[in-house]
């Protein structure tokens, strides 16, 4: 498969992908249907089944998600693309803070990260200012906006307030703006007209190392490693999701910078990021009392459950990023 892919060219390429993606993508919903179609006469395990039904649909609505932004990245040029991908992050970044109350002295602090942090992290990678894009929100940013909820003369909690921010920030900002970083690194004997398969690999091994890890952990084959923050994370069901990423990923080298080594390799490293990543996520759900940045039927903040589709993401893309980068010396 590996020979095969890199054989073809970048269009022939696009054409391949779509319909394989596309395909597997309408298999799977269609399977998802015909199981919602069936029925138990016990009402205990017909509730159970619906409620399997809708996890399974959510992460199909993920991946449908995840793959449709791909394509229009794929189609925009790099600044619509950093665009689409800034309103991204201002939605998620909305979205956390909407469930972390603030006070009226954290007003500058987030202006500062929604109308100047977030746009100079952009314009970082828009122009390709890899190094300062990378230290730009860990250290610069991170030590100024504590400065302005400071000039704010507002001590009440004052720790938890920025703690809570600057966690927002790194997440929803810092993390989603590594995918489009992807498509400007410049590979040695790999096409420009090929970058957004970069994205396309790492969101199509993540989600498929999320999928297989939900799938085994319904078996309950195997005591949680954390039941107070996910009834669905074993370390069994991680090491099957790691695995089936991993190996995709090796499949997949093909559309790809990577031999199939260095594919299973960087796989490996983001299914590792992105499926820890999406615990932690589900800890701080915790934390703010509630199941789902999503409610029931009804957004619970005016975002639509924009960090329940990339957590994982935000969690993968920076680690992705930066080990491919320090490998090939980019």
């Amino acid at each position: 498969m590996y020979q095969t892919l890199k054989n073809l060219t970048p269009g022939q390429q696009v054409g391949v992908m779509f319909v394989i993606v596309f395909g597997l993508l309408l298999a799977a919903s269609l399977s998802v249907f015909m199981l919602s179609m069936r029925e138990f006469e016990d009402h205990v395990a017909d509730e159970k089944h619906r409620d399997r039904i809708h996890d399974l649909s959510g992460l199909l609505r993920t991946s449908w998600a995840m793959i449709f932004v791909f394509w229009i990245a794929w189609l925009a040029g790099d600044i619509t693309r950093l665009v689409l991908f800034g309103v991204g992050s201002f939605f998620a970044l909305r979205e956390f803070l909407t469930l972390s109350p603030t006070r009226q002295g954290d007003h500058r602090s987030l202006v500062l990260a929604f109308f100047a942090v977030l746009p100079m992290q952009y314009a970082l990678v828009g122009t390709e200012h890899f190094n300062l894009f990378t230290v730009f929100i860990p250290v610069y940013v991170f030590l100024a906006l504590p400065v302005a909820s400071a000039l704010a003369n507002d001590p009440t909690r004052f720790l938890e307030r920025n703690a809570k921010l600057q966690w927002g920030i790194m997440v929803c900002i810092y993390g989603m703006s590594h995918v489009p970083a992807l498509m400007l690194l410049n590979f040695p004997n790999y096409s420009n007209k090929q970058s957004a398969f970069l994205v396309l690999f790492l969101v199509l091994v993540v989600q498929t190392c999320m999928v297989t890890q939900h799938l085994v952990a319904r078996k309950k084959d195997s005591p949680l490693a954390a039941p107070q923050i996910s009834q669905s994370f074993t370390w069994n069901s991680w090491s099957w999701g790691m695995a089936a990423g991993s190996l995709l990923g090796a499949l997949l080298a093909g559309i790809t910078p990577f031999v199939p080594g260095q594919a299973f390799a960087f796989s490996f490293i983001a299914c590792a990021a992105g499926s820890l990543g999406h615990l932690v996520m589900k800890a701080l759900k915790r934390d703010r009392g509630i199941p789902i940045w999503r409610g029931q039927g009804k957004a619970v903040t005016g975002a639509g459950g924009m960090l329940d589709r990339i957590d994982s993401l935000c969690f993968a893309a920076p680690v992705f990023f930066h080990s491919a980068r320090w490998y090939f010396g980019l």
